[in-house]
């Protein structure tokens, strides 16, 4: 299974999408957020992030979708900080609390380049929002090394269109979150004024550039999996979320409707999300989407039980 972004490398594309991507860095726009602020001069913005990806964690990880499990692992990466400030997020130690390393394109690399090793599937990019730049930096060293395992952009949804554009080629699989359905949440619990229609924009640009998911003898190669997490008293606005899918995307799409909710970090401070998810609100978002026509859901994962 040979991944996109070869073809790119060969004819020198790749190294100009890096080069294009870096340059975004002295007054940032990687992210929705616009910062605009140096981080090649080592300033921060709301990612907390300057010139080089930190990185928390990496290896072959099983409890992602089966699709992307099937034999040898996800290669997860796990980029520390996130442009959004979630306040039930479960990786809080790391995407708000900065819980990581810094590394180089070098050793970004190295840990691609370990991870096609370790027999993984996939290289399994997480939280990569804010971290583009450095991410075709390592990618351009890596493939001349011998990477060749396809890419998984797992991110929580808000991107920029622009920055996405130049991942056209290069990203294999999207695994976007699709958090919210309306602007007021979205602002109370993840501090976005504008998350649903930035999302929505970058879904669709995902699904221009890859397409409905392909899954080959169990095993995903290519297209868009969308994420939904089902939050206690409706506050993910499912029904939008999956009419937006459904009329706007394709009916076709591959979706995990997740019921991994619990009460992490600050999401005590809101008094819906002081309890765990009800069976029976994971079960009307999953009559949601199929009301909406669509079928392609992922099976759930072994994890909490619910009440």
């Amino acid at each position: 299974m040979t991944a996109s972004y070869i073809a790119l490398q060969k004819t020198g594309k790749l190294k100009r999408r890096a080069d294009k991507a870096s340059a975004m860095l002295a007054s940032c726009a990687v992210c929705p957020r616009v910062c605009k602020v140096d981080r090649l001069a080592g300033e921060l913005g709301k990612c907390r992030t300057s010139s080089h990806a930190i990185i928390s964690s990496y290896g072959p990880h099983f409890g992602e979708e089966p699709p992307l499990v099937a034999g040898g692992g996800s290669g997860t990466i796990f980029f520390t900080n996130c442009n959004l400030k979630c306040v039930y997020c479960q990786n809080y130690s790391i995407s708000q609390l900065g819980q990581g390393d810094e590394a180089s394109a070098d050793k970004l690399s190295t840990i691609m380049l370990y991870l096609q090793t370790k027999g993984c599937r996939n290289i399994n990019l997480v939280s990569p929002s804010h971290v583009v730049p450095q991410i075709l930096e390592a990618l351009i060293i890596a493939v001349d090394k011998g990477l060749t395992m396809p890419l998984v952009y797992n991110s929580g949804g808000y991107d920029s269109v622009k920055t996405l554009e130049l991942l056209d080629g290069v990203v294999d699989i999207y695994m976007p979150d699709m958090k919210y359905g309306d602007e007021q949440t979205a602002k109370r619990l993840s501090g976005i004024d504008d998350y649903p229609e930035t999302n929505r924009q970058a879904i669709k640009e995902m699904h221009r550039q890859v397409g409905d998911l392909i899954i080959e003898d169990g095993i995903a190669t290519h297209g868009l999996l969308i994420r939904h997490l089902v939050l206690p008293g409706g506050l993910a606005g499912t029904e939008s979320v999956m009419r937006f899918i459904a009329e706007e995307i394709s009916m076709n799409s591959y979706l995990n409707i997740m019921d991994q909710f619990r009460p992490e970090y600050k999401a005590y401070d809101v008094a819906q999300l002081s309890r765990p998810l009800r069976m029976q609100e994971w079960s009307d978002a999953m009559e949601l989407a199929k009301r909406c026509g669509l079928t392609r859901i992922a099976r759930p994962q072994p994890g909490l039980r619910l009440i």
